[in-house]
């Protein structure tokens, strides 16, 4: 485990010590404590910076989050629960492909980490921002939900498509490549995840558009809305050339 120097992370790192160095008086635990080689690693004080992607995801949490609430007073169970909520929506995000099977489009999330499965939620109507009555409390968090939800999938989906200048070309759209589709009107924790089955190239050469097949059916749409995931080839190839 990682994590900077939190007073909150030290406390329970040394009570987890504490309760670690009981539990080895059973030998059944301490052989499986041994065999999970479980350890904590903090950052230096005064560090947060060298927290890497973890500490990116946290600052773009506190980013919306701040813009989504304004002046809007909220009970702690309230904050709560728009807390959580937006964790799944956070922790959906696609990361890769999980099945090199041309019929499966599920991909790798960090909520397969966590829960082990993707995180999902119930679909609601979309909300009316937050003109309404405030006494209705469930309606306001709602919105304020779906409003974190899109500045985040759009600002999350925009980090996908960077382009470079091109010192050097990259690879064309495949067919088999999974991807996202940019710019669909989804709700909080639902991506729009396609695979290519055919690819339709320019004059030079390029891929330009392609078709996709979904889970509804299939659609025609230009690479410029398209967010390609890594494949495990890609990950196997980045990983050659960083030992390389």
């Amino acid at each position: 485990m990682a994590s900077d120097n939190g007073t909150n992370f030290v406390g329970a790192e040394k009570e987890l010590r504490i309760a670690f160095q009981q539990c080895m008086a059973d030998i059944k635990l301490r052989s499986f404590f041994a065999d999970s080689n479980i350890e904590w690693r903090f950052n230096p004080p005064a560090a947060p910076h060298m927290g890497g992607y973890w500490e990116t995801g946290v600052k773009r949490v506190k980013y919306h989050l701040k813009r989504v609430l304004g002046e809007v007073p909220l009970s702690y169970e309230e904050f709560n629960t728009l807390l959580t909520e937006i964790e799944a929506c956070v922790n959906s995000r696609p990361l890769c492909d999980n099945s090199e099977a041309a019929g499966d489009l599920e991909v790798l999330t960090p909520g397969h980490f966590i829960v082990g499965e993707p995180l999902k939620s119930i679909p609601e109507p979309e909300g009316q921002g937050f003109r309404g009555n405030l006494r209705q409390r469930w309606q306001a968090i709602s919105a304020m939900r779906q409003h974190f939800w899109r500045r985040w999938r759009d600002e999350y989906l925009v980090s996908l498509q960077r382009r470079t200048k091109w010192f050097r070309s990259s690879r064309n759209i495949e067919e088999g490549d999974v991807v996202a589709v940019f710019n669909e009107p989804n709700p909080p924790t639902k991506w729009t995840i396609a695979r290519v089955i055919k690819c339709h190239h320019g004059t030079d050469g390029r891929v330009r558009v392609v078709t996709l097949k979904t889970p509804h059916g299939e659609l025609v749409r230009p690479i410029v809305k398209l967010c390609l995931l890594p494949t495990r080839g890609d990950l196997f190839h980045e990983e050659t050339n960083n030992l390389s």
